[in-house]
């Protein structure tokens, strides 16, 4: 019997050991390009998921409304549109260059098969080793359930809000330098 024990705590030393060594070594995937671990996703997933029903996130406080919705769209432009990217627009540059990939909100389902309290919590509080900052502290509790709102309904919001939602112009371009006027010289005195 005590050789199994001690058979036992070697097993679980060596496993400890080795994952320690797995993470320690550089072996372990940490580029954004590198492959998944095993169940990286899945666990990752559930984990999320896990979390964000533990923490009991009320029902939205705000209704859906133009005058949300159009606050929103605001803040989304401002705050999101960077990763998540805007409706009709190819997706930003930086999106693609994440792992996991930015979730393109205005491009296919985005976000709409979730509730809003699933995304209020991931605007509250950012998710680890995503990209997805916390925005606590930032936006109050009212500019973060609107903006929950809108990525919920993308796929139903108000033209008055959709206006909002387009790339800013191209600056203009420089205009032709026109040579300015040369400076007039004083004429001499002669005394």
């Amino acid at each position: 019997m005590k050789g199994l024990v001690i058979g036992v705590l070697i097993g679980v030393l060596l496993s400890g050991g080795g994952l320690y060594y797995y993470f320690v070594s550089g072996t372990a995937p940490a580029a954004v390009a590198d492959p998944p671990m095993m169940y990286e996703k899945r666990m990752a997933g559930r984990s999320l998921d896990a979390h964000i029903e533990k923490a009991n996130i009320p029902s939205p406080p705000i209704q859906p409304s133009e005058d949300n919705y159009v606050a929103a769209a605001k803040l989304y432009k401002e705050q999101c549109a960077g990763c998540h990217g805007l409706p009709d627009q190819p997706p930003p540059a930086i999106a693609g260059n994440m792992y996991p990939d930015a979730t393109l909100m205005f491009k296919g389902k985005g976000v709409t098969d979730d509730p809003p309290r699933v995304s209020y919590w991931k605007v509250k509080n950012g998710i680890r080793l995503t990209g997805m900052p916390t925005f606590k502290g930032i936006l109050d509790d009212t500019q973060m359930w609107q903006l929950a709102l809108l990525v919920a309904n993308a796929d139903k919001i108000p033209d008055a809000a959709k206006k909002l939602l387009v790339p800013e112009p191209p600056p203009a371009p420089p205009s032709p330098a026109t040579p300015s006027p040369s400076p007039k010289k004083a004429p001499a005195s002669h005394k």
